[in-house]
């Protein structure tokens, strides 16, 4: 997916957003009955909790970000600097309990720094500082192979290489080059070194497919009962196919009929690449606007194959939202 976002300037990007609602965001709201809805987080057992504060709990969605893209021209930096000024923009305004950054959030195919996780930590950073509990998933750009750009080799010549500085996780030792960063290695940094992340590795034996995880949301009263689950699913891309497989589907079932077996909690399921189903209902002519993002330029870029998680979805009538 491409960096629809900034196709426009920031300020037209605002005043839409104000007029649409929504701005790189999709919101989500659900309620409990008899229960006014805040969220709570407990840091010592990861769940994410609901509490009489009043309003919906609310879900932001921050994707395509592409953070580090064209990084030796002015257009790139000025795009990552945009792009923080409407997240900040756009969390102040509808203030989340949670927010969800849902793929592409790096460019690495053509990052000249040999952690893509610097610009990873640059991304999720707007809300970080506001104490805004999040999860991520992976997009197809995220750990991308490196590109070789054309216009390295013009007379501009090849920028300089951002190496780690030297620290107890980096010993300088190891080769330093543009070999990118893996997705494991992304996810266990950002694990690692964020408290407010609720982002998991998944099963080991979904991998290469990494960000597979549920998180629940509880209620204020009893942290066992659940008022939603959130699914979230590696759809690929990058350094192998763009694809859910077989594998990550049974997944999902078998967690799904788990821990809902009578499918009585709504549950909500987010990936990034949008399956090949969604090239049916996706508009044949152009969108009326104003709309944000490139949708009047761009067709439905779907995953390779479908391996079965739609058929799983539309049999399951808890899922409510498929983003």
């Amino acid at each position: 997916m491409g960096k629809s976002l900034t196709h426009f300037s920031v300020q037209s990007v605002l005043n839409l957003y104000v007029h649409l609602q929504a701005v790189l965001t999709v919101g989500f709201a659900f309620s409990q009955p008899q229960e006014t809805i805040g969220l709570r987080t407990t840091p010592e057992n990861d769940h994410l909790r609901m509490r009489a504060a009043g309003g919906p709990f609310k879900i932001s969605l921050f994707a395509d970000l592409h953070f580090g893209e064209n990084a030796w021209t002015d257009w790139g930096p000025l795009q990552d600097f945009n792009s923080v000024k409407v997240m900040s923009t756009v969390l102040d305004h509808e203030t989340p309990d949670f927010v969800i950054y849902l793929g592409d959030v790096i460019t690495a195919n053509n990052m000249a720094v040999a952690n893509a996780s610097l610009y990873w930590d640059q991304a999720i950073s707007p809300t970080r500082v506001r104490g805004i509990p999040w999860a991520s998933i992976f997009g197809n750009h995220d750990d991308a192979p490196f590109e070789w750009p054309l216009d390295w080799f013009s007379d501009s010549g090849i920028p300089q290489l951002f190496c780690p500085a030297v620290n107890s996780s980096y010993s300088g030792e190891e080769e330093c080059d543009f070999r990118g960063t893996h997705r494991i290695e992304l996810m266990k940094k950002e694990i690692d070194y964020n408290v407010l992340s609720h982002s998991k590795n998944g099963p080991k034996d979904l991998w290469p497919s990494i960000s597979n995880y549920v998180l629940q949301v509880s209620s204020s009263h009893d942290r066992q009962m659940a008022v939603a689950y959130m699914y979230f699913l590696d759809s690929g891309g990058g350094s192998y196919p763009e694809v859910i497989s077989s594998a990550q589907a049974e997944w999902f079932r078998h967690k799904a009929e788990e821990i809902n077996p009578d499918s009585r909690v709504p549950e909500i399921v987010f990936w990034h690449i949008p399956s090949k189903a969604y090239k049916k209902v996706a508009p044949w002519f152009g969108v009326h606007k104003p709309c944000v993002g490139s949708i009047n330029k761009e067709s439905v870029a779907a995953q390779e194959a479908e391996m079965g998680i739609m058929k799983i979805l539309v049999k399951r009538t808890s899922v409510k939202v498929r983003s």
